[in-house]
């Protein structure tokens, strides 16, 4: 069925890639086979680890990437299902445990919280990030060209609103996975995340409680403590 979800897949799609040549290609073609080689073992954990002698910020840049695109296709895929009437509000959460409310702000255009759709967050967020990641300011791809001093907290930042992206489709769209048969390729990609996640501590804990429950069935339960 992952044909028809690629099909499904086309209002939201990935269009940031990591260009040949940039400092970060190489980390990137590394990572994609490690991903690879591992997927089919279900063994993600050395996927995440910072290989030796590598620069982290690097690192970091090209999983944001990457994260990025898989969570704009896995959203594609249920966009269609996720409409105002659907879904008046931002939320996220799995039984049994607490539902959370999100309103979007980006400082910006919004410099205070705003009650959206949760197709419009999650629009609003994929054009957040977006911009970000083709700013040369923010993503460096030439060679010589450092990160930004605050990079890791930009960084860690997406990374928190990435996870609302997947807490929403846990918590109001599992019977749309369900029908696409996309559940075990969303729960993969999601454990995959959380292990970066953790690997990195990328989200606060607190962030984190509103699908714990989920979070522990992939035997992350330490991230809690």
């Amino acid at each position: 069925m992952l044909k028809g979800f690629f099909h499904k897949a086309k209002t939201f799609k990935p269009k940031k890639s990591v260009p040949p040549g940039s400092k970060v290609h190489e980390l990137y073609k590394y990572a994609k086979s490690a991903q690879k080689a591992t997927l089919g073992a279900g063994d993600l954990r050395s996927c995440v680890v910072l290989p030796a002698n590598e620069d982290l910020e690097a690192w970091l840049a090209v999983n944001t990437v990457d994260f990025f695109n898989q969570i704009n296709m896995l959203y594609g895929s249920i966009a269609e299902a996720c409409t105002a009437e659907s879904c008046p509000v931002m939320c996220a959460g799995c039984d049994p445990g607490p539902v959370c409310e999100y309103q979007w702000a980006d400082g910006v255009t919004f410099k205070k919280p705003v009650k959206v759709s949760a197709r419009q967050y999650c629009s609003y967020l994929m054009e957040w990030v977006q911009q970000q990641l083709d700013d040369e300011a923010v993503f460096p791809s030439a060679i010589g060209v450092a990160f930004p001093r605050d990079f890791q907290e930009r960084v860690r930042n997406i990374f928190k609103r990435l996870f609302r992206v997947y807490g929403h489709i846990y918590h109001s769209h599992l019977d749309a996975v369900v029908a696409l048969e996309i559940e075990p390729h969303l729960n993969t990609c999601f454990r995959h995340f959380m292990l970066f996640v953790r690997e990195f501590k990328l989200v606060d804990k607190k962030e984190l409680e509103v699908v714990k429950e989920l979070i522990i069935s992939f035997g992350m339960q330490d991230i809690f403590q």
